[in-house]
């Protein structure tokens, strides 16, 4: 293959580590774009031009994105046994570009006729199948885009950490442009525009790795080509069964995105079997080390679904607040809702060194916090962002709108959260599970962030409020049940948090010598 064609050793033209990496930094970069440039619309676009009830409009919002950090268990999977990570990627790719072109395609905006809501409805089929569309494409192409990344790298390579580092600021400079340009395009010239922007990144990103394939050196390609080409029960190749099998997904994942207990109950059912499983196999085949450690790494685990539920109110209860309740300028710039979600990134890119180094700095002195404590100090940071909120809330100007600066504060607290737990999260499984299971406990973790998007939709929908045509007429009562429900986010934090850190000695024990 020509891929190979290139001595990896000296394909060192991005900062001295290899060109794939810059491939797989623009690939993920634009991925991201598309990602977040539709996210903190979405919710917005089906409140507004829909108008959709808040409550429909978070389970819309929820089951997409619980689906969404489902299936790269599914797609990491497919490709490490048959499709290679390139195949899964530019397969990935594609549904990503045609989901997010679809998504562009706004139809008639809805209507009050006689006080009932009138929809286009064909325009929301397309959008549902085009959520759908995204899904699996996600679920393809963001977990084998990561890998291609640690396999350009030696074991031992020196440049492995750093490359990971510059692959992720690709992350959060995609994250951070989309918010801010996809977010000001749909909310002042037309959602289509918004959206369409989003499609057009992604396309950028499928184009930018197709033409970047030589750099890649064959690390991407099927472990088995020949397995691929095998017939599969129903006449086809197994490669081409699995992208039918995936196109039925997308299906699948079409009427469930209508049908607002689907999700639920798919999650319901996945973590109880989850549950009982890893039970069985604590009680059955672990010893008395393994069977420690996994226990912690249990409790670990659920706790992120806390976690996250308070963290992902930022495209749901969040964006809302910030649509109906904020005076939106800052620093005299007029933001709008959806461009606050650029904030999460901003301040990823300003805090990461720093904690990067405050932890290094601690651990010098044998002053580190354990995997535990980290995770109390992110969930406690996650509960007073909002506390910021309900004390803006308590202060608001001359029309009754919160500054946006408690909105800058509730960010900054989530971001530092985040820094706390994320880092050290996926490090935790694999340093805890016994290693037959890694890839079990992997799916674990994904699971329960997958489970914690439709948490954070439910807990969202305490706060729904009656609006007519997609905005509300009394301010403060609005204010009042957004602070409600942040008030009571705000103590389960706290409350979480201060469990976690009283039962962390106990846990680091049962840690057996891991940190």
């Amino acid at each position: 293959m020509t891929s190979i064609a290139i001595d990896p050793a000296t394909d060192t033209g991005f900062f001295g580590h290899p060109k794939g990496l810059l491939i797989c930094f623009t690939t993920e970069m634009w991925e991201r774009f598309s990602f977040y440039g539709m996210k903190f619309l979405l919710l917005l676009y089906l409140t507004k031009y829909h108008l959709f009830s808040d409550a429909n409009g978070l389970e819309v919002l929820g089951g997409y994105a619980a689906l969404v950090y489902a299936m790269p268990v599914i797609g990491g999977l497919l490709a490490d046994r048959y499709l290679g990570m390139r195949k899964a990627v530019v397969f990935g790719g594609l549904l990503l570009v045609l989901g997010h072109f679809g998504m562009a395609f706004e139809g008639e905006q809805a209507r009050l006729v006689n006080g009932e809501v009138v929809r286009d409805e064909g325009a929301l089929q397309i959008f549902y199948f085009s959520l759908a569309l995204i899904v699996i494409g996600v679920g393809f192409l963001k977990p084998n885009i990561s890998t291609i990344v640690g396999q350009l790298y030696g074991q031992d390579d020196p440049r492995r950490d750093s490359g990971f580092t510059i692959f992720y600021m690709g992350i959060n400079l995609g994250a951070f442009t989309a918010t801010l340009l996809c977010g000001y395009l749909g909310e002042t010239y037309g959602w289509g525009y918004g959206f369409g922007a989003a499609g057009i990144g992604m396309l950028v990103g499928l184009t930018s790795f197709l033409y970047g394939q030589k750099h890649l050196h064959g690390h991407a390609e099927p472990k088995d080509p020949e397995l691929l080409k095998q017939k599969s029960p129903i006449g086809l190749s197994k490669e081409m069964t699995i992208y039918l099998c995936s196109l039925v997904g997308v299906a699948v994942a079409w009427q469930m995105l209508q049908f607002h207990g689907a999700v639920g109950t798919l999650l319901n059912v996945l973590s109880v079997v989850v549950l009982v499983g890893m039970g069985w196999f604590i009680a059955v085949k672990c010893n008395e080390d393994e069977r420690s450690r996994m226990i912690v790494l249990i409790i670990l685990i659920i706790s992120t679904v806390v976690f996250w539920a308070l963290f992902e109110q930022s495209a749901a209860s969040m964006t809302l607040y910030a649509d109906r309740v904020l005076n939106r300028n800052l620093l005299g710039v007029e933001l709008t809702a959806s461009q606050f979600g650029a904030m999460n990134s901003m301040f990823i890119f300003l805090f990461a060194p720093v904690f990067a180094w405050l932890w290094t700095a601690l651990a010098r002195r044998g002053l580190e916090p354990s995997t535990p404590v980290k995770f109390a100090l992110g969930i406690g940071q996650a509960g007073l962002g909002f506390g910021a909120l309900v004390i803006g809330a308590s202060m608001p100007d001359e029309s009754g709108r919160v500054f946006a600066y408690w909105m800058v504060l509730a960010y900054l607290l989530h971001t530092t959260g985040e820094l706390c737990l994320s880092p050290v999260g996926l490090s935790a499984v694999t340093k805890l599970a016994v290693p037959s299971v890694v890839g079990v406990m992997m799916g674990a973790w994904f699971l329960a962030t997958a489970y914690s998007e439709f948490v954070a939709a439910q807990l969202a929908k305490m706060a729904a409020i009656e609006t007519v045509n997609g905005g509300v007429t009394d301010i403060s009562l609005a204010l009042a049940s957004y602070t409600d429900l942040f008030t009571s986010l705000f103590w389960v934090g706290l409350a979480v948090s201060a469990v976690m850190l009283v039962i962390s000695p106990l846990l680091k024990k049962m840690m057996r010598g891991i940190h």
